[in-house]
């Protein structure tokens, strides 16, 4: 049995639609508010470095952005059959990797998570219910989760060669 109900899992895909819809924007609004939320995180991303505003076209932004949503999306519907987020694990040493090459700390995972479950709010309008923020932050969770504990286990192996 699984973490998430069949309800719980209509409302990802209800609102993974709808975000899909219309993604350059939403990509776009999405770093607009982590930016907003905190400043200094815009030098962690190359494709934002070297700019004052938040490049529109940018194919990097809505990759990353891309990246961002359907990791989320696929961790909730890992919980549908699981208790916790598995990544396969070339990607979770992948991610791990970018993240503290990138100096990403806990904090920073915070800010992407409320910057996410802001964007899904302003896209769902009024189809937006406090049981789809729970659903995406469950599985942001998870992932984040995933993640942090990689970076650890990555940080303490190099330091235990030391």
């Amino acid at each position: 049995m699984g973490c998430f109900s069949e309800k719980e899992e209509a409302l990802i895909r209800i609102s993974w639609e709808e975000l899909m819809n219309n993604f350059p924007d939403i990509s776009l609004r999405f770093f607009t508010l982590i930016v907003e939320i905190a400043p200094e995180a815009k030098d962690m991303f190359s494709f934002l470095r070297d700019s004052d505003e938040i490049p529109q076209n940018n194919p990097l932004l809505r990759g990353h952005a891309m990246k961002v949503f359907k990791l989320t999306y696929e961790s909730a519907m890992r919980l549908r059959e699981n208790e916790e987020v598995v990544l396969e694990d070339t990607l979770l040493k992948y991610l791990s990797s970018v993240h503290i090459k990138n100096g990403i700390l806990d904090a920073h995972f915070e800010v992407l998570k409320e910057a996410l479950l802001k964007t899904i709010k302003e896209t769902m309008g009024e189809r937006w219910s406090e049981d789809m923020n729970r659903v995406w932050a469950t599985a942001y969770d998870g992932l984040a989760t995933a993640v942090r504990k990689e970076m650890k286990e990555s940080i303490d192996g190099v330091f235990q060669i030391l």
